[in-house]
This record gives C-alpha cells, structure tokens and sequence, in this order.
C-alpha cells in the first residue's frame, strides 16, 4: 500500500507532489509527530491522491474541528485503539451560525475515506439539542472499530447516493442519533440508546435502493433513562430502515416504529425486520405498516447487493 510521508523543509504543496508512497503522516497531541493537529496533517495530504494517504493519529485527545475537503481524497485516518484516540469538539445548535449539519465534530466531504480505531466525538452535553460528531457527505467511506458518541443527531449520513460502511463500530446517542439520506451499512455494531427516543431519522431519497441497514447489531440502552425506544421515525417520506439478524434489548418499545406524527408517512416509509432476537424481538406487537422479511427478501441485504460490483473484500 503506497502511503504519504511528510517531507521537512518543503511547501505544502512541494510535499503533496513528492511525498505520497513513502510512509505516513504522523499525529500526535503532545507534539512527539510531525503534526500536532488532525487538520494539519489532512491539510498536508495530497489532492486527488488515488493511493491511499496514511495519517497515523497517536493516542490522545485532539479537541479541534475537522474537515476533509472533497479535493482530499483515499485519506485513511488510523488510531490505534479508539478509546484512547478522540477527535472532539462542542458545537450545537443554539450557537450563532450554527445548522446541525454544520455542527460537526468531524466532516468528510471527500470520496474514498476510511477511519479505523478512532473515536468522533460531539461533547456539547445532554441537554444541547442536535449535535453532530461525525458529518459524512462523501461516497465509499469505510469506518472500522470507531466510536460515534454524543447525544442528539450524532451520525449524519448526509448524502443521497452516497455510500457507507461501518463495521464494528459502537455509535451512541439520544434522539435521531444515526440519520440521513445516504445508504448506510452497519455490520456488527453496538448502538446504545441514551433515553426515551428514537435510534433512527433516515432521509431516504425516493428512488433510491436502500437506505440504512443493520445486520448482526446489538441494540443496548442506559437502562435508568431509556425504557421506551423506537428503531426508527421518518425523516423525510421514503426512509428505508432494515434490521437483519440484530439483538434488541428489552428498551425497544413492541411497536418498534414511528410515523412521526404524520399517518401519511405509512404509506411511503419502508421499515422492515429479519429475524431480531433478544427481549425487543417482538414481531407480533409491531405497527402494522412495519416489515418482517421473508427469507427471499432478506436476500436482498448483502453487501455485494446493497453497494454493487465495486464492493470487493471488504472495500471498494
């Protein structure tokens, strides 16, 4: 794998046309690196690279916003462990200038980005409203063994279109805390509710094959404030939320679905299930505009079918 080193004593620009194919970029918090910020080193990357573009983040808590330009691409962002490893800022809604997309602790706007062992992190606290750690805008982003914490609006998968894959990852949260447009994947995650909410907010465009999906997920909740959770309400009309083969913890209420106070919402919303099991299983007890899968029809869910003939080992 070709990778990106930091040549000293040149320009930024001199080190993007030499640099990528020699080692990785090198962050640490308490200056042992070549960057002490996540920013500068994404900012020292490479445009357009199409080999991958290493940034080793030591472990450490990196308090800063961060964006990854669309120019920016094949930028793999890589901790050793995330719970050591944080990228964390506070912006919430409710501060001058501040949209909930626009409060993020971290936005991917470029294509072909991978971040492995590394926690996003919204600290704006409970009671801040929509709070976004983790905003992603572009197509085939990887995230393998990341942490997505915070409280409200957490995940944004923001884009109609795009695609996402997030494979042991843990996500937690307390209102439409995983959302968006974009088709989303989840493979063996654990997704923890933080009180009386909704898990979902999908905004699935009309049209598009797939929105979110969790397969082999393990849905767990703070037991003191979350008793009554819902896997989902809809966003926008056509939200599309499947869960295959996932462990519902008893938090998950027996409708297991919302319209968002809109009936309308029932006829286009397509919520669906495969085989749940756990106390939150409760196919009998579900609204009745809700899905459970026939074995046929969960053999739509594979990742070769939801991401198409790109997707190959695991990567595109």
């Amino acid at each position: 794998m070709k990778t990106l080193y930091l040549l000293a004593g040149l320009s930024l620009a001199a080190q993007a046309s030499r640099a990528q194919g020699s080692g990785p970029l090198v962050v640490a918090a308490d200056g042992s690196g070549q960057f002490r910020t996540v920013q500068a080193a994404i900012d020292a990357a490479p445009s357009q690279a199409t080999q991958p573009v290493i940034i080793q983040l030591k472990p450490g808590i990196y308090r800063e916003k961060v964006t990854i330009p669309a120019l920016k691409t094949h930028v793999v962002l890589r901790g050793t462990d995330a719970a050591t490893t944080v990228i964390t800022y506070s912006d919430h809604v409710g501060q001058p200038g501040i949209t909930t997309p626009g409060s993020y602790s971290v936005l991917v706007q470029a294509n072909d980005f991978t971040a492995e062992n590394v926690t996003f992190e919204n600290a704006a606290g409970y009671t801040a409203g929509q709070a976004v750690a983790l905003n992603v805008e572009g197509d085939r982003a990887i995230f393998r063994r990341c942490r997505m914490v915070g409280n409200q609006d957490v995940l944004l998968l923001a884009t109609g279109g795009s695609r996402q894959y997030y494979q042991d990852c843990y996500i937690e949260g307390t209102t439409d805390f995983i959302f968006g447009a974009s088709t989303g994947v989840f493979d063996h995650c654990v997704i923890k509710s933080k009180k009386n909410s909704f898990v979902t907010a999908a905004s699935t465009p009309a049209g598009q094959a797939y929105g979110l999906v969790f397969l082999h997920c393990k849905l767990l909740a703070d037991t003191t404030l979350a008793k009554k959770v819902h896997l989902g309400r809809p966003w926008r009309p056509q939200a599309q939320v499947v869960y295959l083969h996932c462990e519902l913890g008893r938090h998950i209420t027996p409708a297991g679905w919302d319209n968002w106070k809109n009936a309308d919402n029932e006829k286009t919303a397509y919520y669906a299930e495969y085989q749940s099991t756990g106390p939150g299983a409760n196919p009998a007890g579900r609204v009745p505009w809700s899905h459970q899968l026939t074995a046929k029809e969960a053999k739509r869910y594979t990742l070769k079918k939801i991401f198409g003939d790109e997707w190959r080992d695991g990567e595109w």
